[in-house]
């Protein structure tokens, strides 16, 4: 008899202890998933899953002098979290566009964060296009749905002042800093 409870127990135990931890990391970013956001996340949602934080939602007035319906996220605290645009402002059931990463603690499993360098694009992702611009060279990353800007003044002095040449990886410094970490979500 005991020999059965001691094998069920164990095999128990095995079961328990291989299933995924299916935990959603408050902090995480995953194709589909920013912390607790995902794509098909509504606004009229955002108030239960930031209870603890501080939502602002700047909606615009007038149109013509700004275009700003962004929805800025705070901890209590006072830390800007993330910075969010949904498909329609108006539209309690319509879904995030992009997010804006804005604080470190929110990295990718490979470690990319706000506060990362070239190297980590580079060394853990698949850089799907590099577009040059007037003020920075953003990189996308389709496998996390991510665009990142890094600053022209962080690139070689050929690219700062021309947006007509093309930017390769390898003409980006590892040690180039993050200007702006952005997730783009298509319409679901």
């Amino acid at each position: 008899m005991f020999k059965k409870i001691s094998l069920i127990f164990i095999v128990a135990l095995c079961i328990s202890s291989c299933q995924k931890d299916t935990k959603q990391e408050p902090f995480e970013i995953a194709s589909n998933r920013v912390g607790h956001l995902t794509n098909t996340t509504k606004l009229y949602q955002l108030d239960s899953i930031y209870s603890h934080d501080s939502i602002v939602k700047n909606t615009a007035k007038n149109k013509f002098l700004s275009n700003s319906d962004e929805i800025e996220i705070y901890e209590k605290g006072g830390v800007k979290l993330l910075i969010l645009q949904p498909r329609e402002a108006s539209d309690s059931t319509s879904t995030i566009a992009s997010i804006q990463v804005l604080d470190p603690r929110y990295q990718t499993v490979s470690g990319l964060s706000p506060e990362g360098y070239f190297t980590d694009i580079k060394k853990n992702y698949k850089i799907s296009k590099i577009n040059n611009t007037l003020s920075a060279a953003v990189i996308f990353v389709d496998s996390i749905q991510a665009y990142i800007a890094i600053d022209k003044k962080e690139l070689p002095s050929e690219f700062k002042f021309n947006t007509d040449i093309k930017i390769e990886a390898s003409k980006i410094p590892d040690s180039a800093k993050i200007k702006h970490f952005l997730i783009s979500w298509d319409e679901n």
